[in-house]
């Protein structure tokens, strides 16, 4: 049986990253950093049709599960992707499974 109150902080952490990822505005706008490195939030808001306020709040997700850094610079925030997250998440998705590893190899 699996105990609800038993999960690692690691675990919390990497469910946060991966709920952040599973709405499709949120992992749009991750590409959208991976390609353009930096940008302000106009930028992201033109390429997206959602209103400013909406995708604000989407940033804001992003940014509280670890896997962008926003920079206050004058009026507008800039956005990159939170290299240090990005090199967490990587790892400890490739350590969740540790049986998938043995699985995919057959």
């Amino acid at each position: 049986m699996i105990e609800q109150g038993s999960t690692s902080p690691d675990k919390q952490r990497l469910v946060r990253m991966l709920k952040a990822l599973g709405n499709p505005v949120r992992f749009q706008i991750v590409e959208y950093l991976s390609a353009n490195q930096v940008c302000i939030t106009s930028d992201i808001v033109k390429e997206l049709p959602l209103a400013q306020s909406t995708v604000s709040q989407h940033l804001k997700v992003l940014r509280e599960a670890g896997l962008i850094r926003g920079k206050i610079e004058g009026p507008a925030t800039c956005y990159c992707l939170d290299i240090d997250g990005m090199k967490w998440l990587k790892q400890h998705f490739a350590n969740w499974l540790p049986g998938y590893q043995e699985l995919i190899q057959l």
